[in-house]
């Protein structure tokens, strides 16, 4: 095996020609990276190509979607054998154990060196099954969560397994109070296992950048997935046995009724990783088959609170700036539930927090708490309401007022009337772009007389995800193939997947943006009651880019995919 090369190999197979393999060897010499990887990312070969040529001419078995080889058995501590940093550095998945003979996948049984380091690390003779990369990189993420976890699987496990040790729970009855039925919950929810397997999924999604966990039940499983750059992603779940303990855990933490099973519940926990307090906002809602849970996950320093960290072009950061350098005035965002609006709320207040300025917020909740500025969480349920709060920031001698949500027009008129009073306000719509934002005002009330004098501008956002920097690949615009679309570039660049992205082809996420200023043309068309036609046309003649022509912009400079506009722009 050892002089044996793979090019050799596929050449040998008929699966590539010379003039293919001469191609990918001078690409290998000026930009390094494995050969196999070059072929695939040319187009001459798949994944599976690859590892059944390989399989084949060196007689070894290789995973396929017909067979079930890639399945790691769950009783043999593989984990401690091939520790998880090697494991996904080198790709390699332990499967068994017989004797001193490890069975281990891999994606290249050419690569000697790793072959006797791992000797080496796991103190066995080593057996080996090929398998995609792809898949390679999915199933150690499974198997070595599953087996951090220690409770992941099956209670018909040996009692090695912390799982089996662990009593099943009665499913109790909906809404039933029983001091017994409550201290065995609680009891529960406190064993070592339960607490070690809520610490992963929350550390892991934290980790792995998520937004948001769900844990979900159903008839006879558990579904646990995290949301990350926008998108849902399954995560390898807990059994079902389990369900009771991870959601009254949770409730625990969050100081919420853990025997209250009929109504939703609403809770927060603050979370310590390493160095930094990590806050989750829990929602708790009841199902046919039991409580779904939801954890927000509320980390400033996964996002860092900068106008110039969000993906806003230069442009658009300059007229932002000078808007918020008003000493009053109405600054909106506007755009629909998960657009980014609250992090750009608290950039903006991060740009013009200053020790001379009494700043206060009224939130719901509050999601970032920032040293400096007087926030508090508005309570509808005890009369504390966006308006009532409003009404006392005003006794309150504020520079600075920011407000959660306008939702109704006693909040709007309060906030209006603030502008107009020498306060600068800063606040959130549920539009569909910033145009919408001024005829909003005008249906719900604001007459047109005060809404001229006091608003400044309106930013209307989405998010898109962005490209990932290692991966991304070029491609030719094709109009035909575009629908007509016109590019100011000769390249633009698609997603393609990798280990730094898991294989997403995306990584993080940057604002698509139309930022309207309130010039003289737009205040006397709002004095007219013009329609929502005509403020869209002048904003656009006074140079503000449409949502899906920003969105363009920033697939020409390679930032983002046309796919991905598409999804989150109207044309």
């Amino acid at each position: 095996m050892a002089h044996l090369k793979l090019g050799e190999i596929l050449l040998q197979q008929g699966l590539i020609n010379e003039d293919q393999l001469r191609e990918s060897i001078q690409i290998q010499k000026r930009e390094s990276g494995r050969i196999g990887e070059i072929l695939i990312k040319l187009g001459f070969l798949t994944e599976e190509d690859i590892v059944a040529a390989l399989g084949s001419q060196l007689n070894i078995p290789h995973a396929s979607s017909q067979n079930n080889l890639l399945k790691s058995r769950v009783d043999q501590s593989l984990d401690k054998l091939v520790p998880y940093d090697f494991a996904k550095t080198n790709l390699v998945l332990p499967l068994g154990k017989e004797n001193n003979n490890l069975t281990c996948a891999i994606d290249d049984p050419l690569d000697l060196l790793m072959l006797d380091n791992l000797r080496m690390v796991s103190g066995c003779e080593i057996s080996l099954v090929l398998a995609t990369r792809s898949s390679l990189v999915t199933a150690i993420q499974d198997f070595y969560t599953l087996a951090r976890s220690n409770i992941g699987m099956s209670s018909a496990l040996p009692s090695d397994n912390l799982a089996a040790e662990m009593p099943v729970p009665a499913e109790p009855k909906v809404g039933l109070k029983d001091n017994n039925n409550l201290d065995e919950l609680i009891e529960k929810a406190e064993e070592p296992p339960v607490i070690k397997l809520v610490d992963l999924i929350i550390r892991q999604a934290i980790e792995q950048r998520a937004s948001d966990i769900h844990i979900e039940s159903y008839k006879d499983k558990i579904n646990l997935r995290y949301r990350i750059d926008g998108v849902l992603y399954q995560i390898p779940p807990p059994a079902k046995h389990l369900l009771l303990p991870i959601v009254s855990r949770i409730k625990i933490l969050s100081k919420l009724d853990i025997a209250e099973k009929r109504l939703p519940q609403d809770g927060s926990i603050g979370f310590k990783m390493g160095e930094r307090t990590v806050d989750l906002r829990i929602s708790t809602v009841p199902t046919v088959w039991g409580e779904k849970v939801v954890m927000r996950i509320l980390d400033k320093g996964a996002v860092p609170l900068r106008l110039e960290n969000l993906g806003f072009n230069e442009g658009q950061l300059e007229k932002i700036r000078k808007a918020l350098k008003r000493p009053y005035g109405l600054f909106f965002v506007t755009g629909p539930t998960g657009s980014g609006k609250s992090t750009t709320l608290y950039s903006a207040l991060h740009e013009v927090m200053d020790p001379r300025k009494n700043i206060v917020t009224a939130e719901d909740p509050v999601e970032f708490k920032i040293d400096g500025i007087n926030q508090v969480a508005v309570r509808p349920d005890i009369g504390l309401t966006f308006a009532s709060v409003l009404r006392a920031f005003l006794r309150q001698d504020p520079d600075v007022i920011m407000v959660g949500e306008v939702r109704d027009l006693e909040t709007a008129q309060i906030c209006v009337r603030a502008a107009l009073t020498g306060h600068f306000v800063l606040s959130t719509l549920h539009t569909n772009d910033a145009a919408a934002a001024i005829t909003r005002l005008m249906d719900i009330g604001i007459e047109s007389y005060l809404l001229t004098p006091s608003l400044a501008m309106v930013v209307a956002q989405r998010l898109a995800r962005r490209l990932c920097a290692k991966c991304k690949e070029p491609m030719e615009p094709n109009p035909d193939l575009l629908g007509g679309l016109k590019f100011n570039a000769d390249l633009i660049y698609k997603a393609a997947g990798c280990d730094e992205c898991n294989h997403t082809g995306y990584r993080g996420r940057l604002v698509v943006t139309e930022a309207m200023v309130i010039d003289d043309t737009l205040r006397e068309l709002m004095t007219k009651k013009a329609s929502y036609q005509q403020i869209l046309n002048a904003a656009r003649k006074n140079g503000m880019d449409t949502l899906f022509e920003d969105g363009l912009k920033k697939v020409e400079a390679g930032l983002t995919s046309l796919d991905e506009i598409l999804s989150v722009t109207a044309l």
